[in-house]
């Protein structure tokens, strides 16, 4: 009794503290907001946006630190579900969900779904197949589940690899999300950015492991799901009247395609098209000399630019001739940078892509190929979201099994809120673009592309490939990463919004890579340092061990960030296949098969992961280069699949290795097959918790 009471009073105080908090908040955007009228520059906004909430998870960090071992792995096992529901929700919103969903449905209209309904109904599978099991269980990480499992360091060991690898992959798109924000935001240089972003993510997985990280990532959720609504309200209510634009925001979108067969029909946009597919040729061809390109390139404008005066050409064709001339880089560096966002244009050789038609096609062999595209994305991110490693150990830190299987309730509702508001910010956003900057004049472009052009050439190109002095569809490239966070300006609402999204972004990201530094360091730390190196390492040194791992990890992972190895969304996708590939079976069949073995779990994860691996290094056009792989994509590709959707080859094999070598190889212990009855069947009325003596 006494026990559930302190519990009671533990969340009550929680509530407390995070309604003062959230109303704090609110103030400083209001007190930001007046300032910005009465002439507070946009710089000095986005520092104090900036700064002011990392130092406000810094102190969070700073009061949270510790070098108890249950409290640095699993929070002390005392976070209540609802907090650990939104905590949870900000571990998930990724810069992937925050940054990049919103641009992934305004680039790709329905397709885009795929995502939403893969990562929401992967919770389904998390709250059905494995948070309540895993909490009994109650040790601290997967490769720990894994070890006293299947027994033997050779599975810990895989598991450990595989925990390195997807967690990896999954901050380094984390990291990228912060270097765009602060690069953006402060003016730093990108890679510059990466490493300021750094600090404020070391500062609290750092100084208290889980402790710091979940009442940080509560903080950093309250901040992410403000920043990510207002626009959408602000737009709702701009477009629609109404202030709750997920139900109303269906007209908008009739608009969007009545825009689109417009600009098919264009006469200038078809020109605009065939400029584009013949600028993206060129610009590959380029990038084998772009010292020579970019020379002959500036050559052919002056003698353009020398017959446009020569003709008394309209003084709009000159200035956009010069303009073209001026962004042609001289500075060796710049050239391959501006060659390479350049070749984004081939992409608008085709007519815009219908935003509310499924499976859009030529003929019927590609909208199967389309059909087939979209499902494996939700296979893969549904069973990657059972599998992720920084997910499932959320599940260790709440007090008991019932309050494992509630917080994952809590965890969907929260995601809800974010999942729900991108189709509509994705229609919203691009009616704008649509509406007001395809057919501006290119010598009086909206700030906002003025400014984003500077961030990153990879992310906005605007070129004027026909010379009219007139913004055609087909002569912008858009990158997806910045729609929801140039939304605000593309809108032309106040830049204190602008400020605000950016603050949420960059929450997004840091909750989520605190998560997985943590993850990494601690299979470093506690699954190979302390359970197969030094088990009678003393606490303070384990822990010490993994703060210094986490740094190494951490600045590791900036160093690969600073070369840009992907877009956002499919770094994060990539993370999930890996995790389905090598952990969903054998957790799963952990679970609910006493038959599965060990030799069945490390035969099968390593046939998953490596199946997995496989594919996207032969498909994936960043790993092809690396590896010097020069055939054709089409050669290596299995039924038509994108390398984002390699898991549906690796967890059904996965599964089917470790069930054929399960059987042709002796069953497990009996003191296994107990461990498996003991988890199989939680005790909800309890907190009834596996020794951390096993």
């Amino acid at each position: 009794m006494s026990a559930t009471f302190s519990h009671k009073s533990f969340a009550q105080q929680l509530k407390k503290y995070y309604s003062l908090y959230t109303g704090g908040f609110i103030a400083f955007v209001v007190a930001l907001a007046i300032a910005e009228q009465m002439g507070m520059s946009r710089t000095w906004i986005g520092y104090w946006f900036m700064f002011a909430t990392i130092g406000l998870y810094a102190m969070i960090g700073i009061m949270s630190r510790t070098m108890d071992a249950a409290e640095y792995y699993v929070a002390g096992r005392r976070v209540p579900a609802f907090f650990n529901g939104m905590a949870t929700g900000a571990d998930w919103m990724s810069a992937a969900s925050f940054i990049g969903m919103a641009g992934t449905l305004y680039l790709s209209g329905y397709d885009g779904l795929s995502f939403v309904m893969g990562w929401t109904g992967g919770y389904v599978l998390v709250a059905l197949f494995l948070a309540p099991y895993l909490r009994k269980f109650g040790q601290f990480t997967i490769p720990d589940f894994l070890g006293a499992r299947y027994g033997g360091n050779i599975v810990r060991s895989i598991g450990i690899f595989a925990a390195i690898l997807c967690s990896f992959t999954y901050v380094v798109a984390q990291i990228y999300g912060v270097g765009i924000i602060t690069s953006k935001f402060t003016g730093l240089e990108f890679a510059i950015g990466v490493f300021v972003g750094l600090a404020g993510i070391l500062v609290c997985s750092f100084l208290g492991g889980m402790r710091a990280v979940t009442w940080t990532q509560v903080a950093q959720y309250i901040i992410l799901i403000i920043a990510y609504l207002t626009p959408v309200v602000w737009l709702g209510v701009k477009h629609t009247g109404i202030p709750v634009p997920q139900f109303a925001y269906g007209p908008v979108l009739q608009k969007v395609g009545e825009l689109e067969k417009k600009i098919t029909a264009d006469p200038k946009e078809v020109e605009a098209r065939g400029l584009a597919k013949a600028a993206g040729a060129e610009a590959t061809a380029a990038l084998k000399d772009v010292a020579k390109a970019s020379a002959d390139r500036r050559a052919a404008l002056e003698q353009r630019m020398a017959k446009a005066k020569a003709d008394n050409a309209p003084d709009f064709v000159q200035a956009s001739i010069k303009q073209a001339y001026d962004n042609t880089p001289t500075d060796p560096s710049k050239q391959s940078e501006f060659w390479s966002a350049r070749r984004n244009l081939g992409a608008n050789a085709s007519p815009p892509r219908p935003h509310a038609q499924p499976f859009p096609g030529k003929d019927e062999k590609a909208q199967d190929l389309a059909r087939r595209n979209f499902l494996g994305i939700v296979f893969c991110m549904m069973f990657g979201t059972a599998a992720l490693p920084h997910i499932l150990m959320r599940y260790y830190t709440t007090p008991s099994v019932r309050q494992a299987r509630t917080s994952v309730f809590w965890s969907l509702f929260f995601i809800f809120l974010l999942y729900f508001t991108a189709p509509c910010l994705a229609v919203l956003a691009k009616f704008d673009v649509y509406s007001n900057l395809v057919g501006s004049k290119f010598m009086e472009l909206p700030a906002w592309a003025a400014a984003w052009r500077l961030v990153d050439p990879s992310l906005l190109t605007i070129t004027d490939l026909n010379f009219d002095g007139i913004v055609q569809l087909a002569e912008i490239a858009i990158g997806g990463d910045i729609i929801v966070l140039a939304t605000p300006e593309i809108a032309g609402l106040p830049y204190v919004v602008s400020g605000l999204v950016a603050a949420g972004g960059l929450a997004a990201a840091l909750s989520t890579a605190d998560g997985l530094l943590l993850t990494i360091a601690n299979a470093l730390s506690h699954d190979l340092y302390y359970k197969m190196i030094d088990p009678q390492a003393p606490t303070a040194r384990r822990v010490m061990v993994s703060k210094v791992l986490l740094l190494l990890v951490a600045l590791t992972a900036a160093w690969v960030t600073s070369y840009k190895p992907g877009n956002i969304l499919f770094l994060v996708g990539a993370a999930f296949s890996l995790a389905a590939s090598a952990f969903f079976p054998a957790l799963v069949l952990g679970v609910f098969w006493k038959r599965a073995n060990k030799w069945g779990a490390i035969i099968g994860m390593v046939a998953g992961l490596g199946t997995c691996m496989y594919y996207m290094c032969v498909t994936y056009p960043f790993l092809r280069n690396l590896l010097g792989v020069t055939a054709p994509i089409a050669e290596y590709q299995w039924f038509g699949m994108n390398a984002i959707s390699a898991g549906v080859f690796g967890v059904p094999i996965g599964l089917a290795t470790i069930f054929v070598v399960s059987l042709l190889t002796a069953p497990p212990e009996k003191e296994v097959q107990e461990l498996v009855e003991h988890v199989r069947y939680p005790n909800l009325a309890g907190d009834t918790v596996m020794s951390e003596a096993r």
